[in-house]
């Protein structure tokens, strides 16, 4: 059966729940409004009060009594209604949740789940991608899935996974995205996917970003002939570098995409890995295309603006093959 990519996770956590009694979805509104994109709807009456809970407007509080349930045995989903709000749980997620192995010894197994990203003039409080500020967080993985397919077969890894895990669901694909998914099929955390294969340059990105690097590898063909090759990195902590050196090893050419800003973005520590571990493979400078250092504009012209593109991709590219 065709799914969206939001309802690949609903299905993934309604397996999860059905599978293991331990496992409950706690945040604002996700009960009986079924939270803010209806991911959980039905979900309350499938699964009662005890596991669907809503709870007040406060991360730090939801994040904090998510904690306290993974000690007791219980396998809690947190949603942020949107990611962006999640800085209001910072110190519980990093200083507690993240540390718990490092500081306790202890599993805090817990799923911190929610929209992220741009494209939906939902304006700077409501479109951050917020990975850079927890890439330098060891104890947490970062997930951000850009198919239906990864989008439930990661969330099913997230669930099982023993430590906390940031599970970033770009809403630009929540229904954009459709595709057959397949029944109960974990995807392994931390390890990127080919999404094009080609020899002549390679484009390194996630999430929406994907599809833009698709479609400018697709023009870049018709245009030049050269064949680029995309990898979809799908987690973000653990990085997968064997895939992309690999790549690079064979097209000597490398882009690096992602819709976070520039400044600080996952970017650069993807930059700084390749110059120190493959600089000998490298026939040209490492180039990166990211959005601007702005909040995301609310006005419709002003965040197509700012958000990268298929063109500043292909523009990037054509730099990128004339070394």
């Amino acid at each position: 059966m065709t799914v969206t990519y939001i309802e690949a996770i609903g299905q993934a956590i309604i397996g999860e729940m059905e599978r293991d009694p331990s496992v409950l979805l706690i945040g604002e509104d996700v009960g009986h409004y079924a939270g803010a994109f209806k991911l959980s709807k039905g979900f309350l009456e499938r699964f009662g009060p005890q596991r669907i809970i809503d709870t007040p407007i406060a991360e730090s509080a939801i994040v904090g009594h998510a904690i306290g349930m993974a000690y007791m045995g219980l396998k809690p989903i947190v949603e942020m209604q949107f990611i962006d709000f999640i800085a209001c749980a910072y110190n519980m997620v990093t200083n507690f949740a993240a540390k718990s192995r490092y500081r306790q010894g202890l599993p805090c197994p817990m799923v911190i789940r929610g929209p992220a990203g741009g494209g939906v003039r939902g304006g700077p409080f409501h479109s951050q991608n917020v990975e850079a500020n927890f890439l330098n967080i060891p104890g947490i993985k970062i997930v951000a899935p850009s198919s239906a397919a990864d989008a439930k077969g990661l969330m099913l890894s997230a669930i099982r996974d023993p430590d906390p895990v940031l599970f970033l669901e770009h809403k630009y694909l929540y229904r954009r995205v459709k595709e057959v998914v397949p029944d109960n099929e974990a995807v392994p955390l931390g390890k990127a996917r080919i999404c094009r294969e080609g020899s002549d340059f390679t484009i390194v990105t996630y999430g929406a970003m994907v599809f833009e690097a698709l479609d400018a590898a697709e023009a870049i063909a018709e245009q030049t002939g050269a064949q680029g090759e995309v990898i979809d990195l799908r987690c973000l902590a653990p990085l997968d570098m064997e895939t992309v050196y690999t790549s690079v090893r064979k097209t000597n050419r490398c882009m690096l995409v992602h819709e976070a800003c520039l400044t600080g973005g996952p970017s650069g520590e993807l930059a700084a890995r390749l110059s120190e571990e493959f600089f000998d493979w490298l026939d040209a400078p490492i180039l990166r295309v990211a959005a601007l250092d702005s909040p995301v504009p609310y006005s419709p012209p002003l965040e197509d603006y700012f958000l990268p593109k298929s063109v500043d991709i292909i523009h990037q590219a054509k730099r990128l093959i004339a070394y």
